[in-house]
């Protein structure tokens, strides 16, 4: 009878532990697509993620178990250490426990994790060896990220509306007895706006396709990983990750609202000028001259008359993607190159294993693309520990 220690690792294996690493981060840069903060929706979505990723997992060792038994008969179920039924039984546990965390943020959550669920069985079970399969799995990539956006969505809104309708009860109890409603009405108007800001997330779909995009390439080598013989799959691989790296890197697009649509018709606002004499700034009773409100402190570039102004949080968002870009290239882009070079079984799989590890640092840049910079040191943290369990745990 096997020990406890043989029977979990060959759960380890069945489940490919170390791959679930690259999970929470979807529900990271999900939560940041919308430009909003997580909270408890977001968490929700992780851990219902969690879960439907592993029974993916379980199910395709279940679906393979006969291809397994000639390609790679040292897999837990074809070896006989994970009884077969076992593992479906666990796949479908696994599968309830993540629809029903996803319901608990909302019936919008549960529609998309339904979604991400029916894509992730019938990739298992029908899809996977069609022309269809890197597809199907890049659908569920992007869902998933999509699942964390509108768990982290549905959460704040409802906590914005239940924070409204909270103050309105106590302004009409303080109408009743009397007192004044100026300060009562800044707090209503307040709640309001934020439950309109709710409604003006941004939209999570470009983070999604780019999340989708690379799943489709790695899908797509991983394909050919147990008998090797592509060239075309790494290179198509290794362009994507250099056109999504490139992506990543440049800063977001801020959304268009109705400030910034009078800014790009009509320009900013002019400041007063004199009627006659050159510009000259407000001057202080005592000290140095003083800037109008608003205006940033002006750094020098090195030339006389040159300066910028000064912006610290921009900058360091800026290396923050381009170091999280550089990382996202080295860990997809260098194995794609050596299995173009050499399309073996072996630097197959190693480019498999690599594109896997990859979307650590792709989500990390998407998160802080979005702004997050939070979110996206939390998900770049996961990637050592991923890069230690994978040596002892094949992610492939």
């Amino acid at each position: 009878m096997p020990s406890f220690r043989a029977h979990a690792r060959a759960w380890a294996e069945l489940l490919r532990l170390p791959a679930l690493f690259t999970v929470p981060g979807d529900a990271l840069a999900g939560a940041a697509a919308t430009g909003l903060r997580p909270g408890r929706g977001t968490a929700l979505a992780l851990t219902s993620s969690l879960c439907l990723y592993e029974a993916g997992m379980a199910l395709n060792d279940w679906a393979d178990r006969a291809e397994d038994a000639v390609d790679r008969p040292h897999r837990p179920i074809p070896s006989g250490r994970v009884h077969p039924t076992a593992a479906l039984t666990a796949a479908a546990a696994l599968t309830a426990a993540g629809l029903a965390l996803a319901a608990r943020a909302g019936r919008p959550a549960l529609t998309v994790a339904t979604a991400l669920a029916g894509t992730v069985w019938a990739y298992d079970l029908t899809l996977k060896h069609t022309k269809a399969g890197p597809t199907a799995m890049a659908t569920a990539r992007a869902l998933d990220l999509l699942l964390g956006a509108t768990a982290t969505a549905t959460a704040t809104a409802s906590a914005t509306a239940t924070a409204s309708e909270s103050v309105e009860g106590r302004v009409g109890a303080g109408r009743g007895r009397g007192a004044t409603g100026a300060t009562a009405g800044g707090s209503v108007a307040g709640a309001t706006g934020g439950r309109e800001g709710v409604s003006r997330v941004s939209s999570p779909l470009p983070a999604a396709l780019a999340l989708g995009a690379h799943t489709l390439a790695v899908t797509s080598v991983s394909r050919h990983e147990t008998q090797g013989g592509s060239t075309a799959a790494p290179l198509g691989a290794l362009a994507t990750t250099l056109a999504l790296a490139h992506a990543v890197a440049r800063p977001r697009r801020a959304a268009v609202g109705p400030l910034a649509h009078r800014r790009a018709v009509h320009g900013p606002p002019s400041l007063p000028q004199p009627t006659d004499g050159p510009p000259s700034l407000p001057l202080s009773t005592d000290g140095p001259p003083s800037l109008p409100a608003g205006r940033r402190p002006a750094v020098r570039l090195g030339l006389p008359g040159t300066t910028r102004p000064a912006r610290p949080a921009e900058d360091t968002a800026a290396l923050t993607r381009t170091a999280l870009a550089l990382a996202y290239t080295a860990t997809a882009g260098r194995p794609f190159l050596h299995a173009a070079l050499n399309p073996s079984p072996p630097l197959t799989q190693r480019a498999v294993g690599g594109g896997i590890r990859a979307l650590i640092p792709l989500q990390a840049a998407l998160a802080a693309r979005s702004g997050a910079l939070g979110s996206a040191l939390v998900a770049a943290s996961l990637a050592p520990a991923a890069g230690r369990f994978a040596r002892r745990v094949s992610v492939t």
